[in-house]
């Protein structure tokens, strides 16, 4: 089944069960893209018509069945934002020298290595 387009009339909850789990399907989705609820709604709104009030409901039911899942998704979230962030605001070449001195440390320790934010240095 497709979503509507953006623009086509709202989904229209008929207050059956598969109506609730295909909002909470699209929830699923929307975590796997390691959204918050505010993104998750807009998404949902703008690309399936889904009206915000629906989602922000099967959303608070969610969070409220799987506590420990949404806390370590929230702790998770907040740490890889912490890393995007510094990704964008360090200079190039302090990401490579991190990146280099990492994997120099790495191969002593003979484990996988793996840098954050890794970038291409554009000249």
């Amino acid at each position: 089944m497709a979503a509507p387009a953006a623009g086509d009339r709202p989904v229209k909850p008929d207050g059956s069960s598969s109506y609730i789990l295909l909002v909470q399907h699209l929830i699923e989705k929307c975590l796997l893209f390691n959204m918050n609820q505010r993104e998750c709604v807009e998404a949902l709104s703008k690309h399936a018509n889904i009206e915000p009030v629906i989602s922000i409901t099967v959303w608070n039911e969610l969070e409220k069945e799987n506590k420990d899942f949404f806390s370590s998704y929230f702790q998770n979230m907040q740490k890889n934002r912490k890393e995007e962030d510094y990704c964008s605001q360090a200079p190039p070449e302090q990401i490579m020298l991190e990146d280099a001195a990492g994997q120099v440390h790495h191969q002593r320790l003979d484990q996988d290595y793996s840098s954050n934010c890794r970038q291409p240095i554009l000249r």
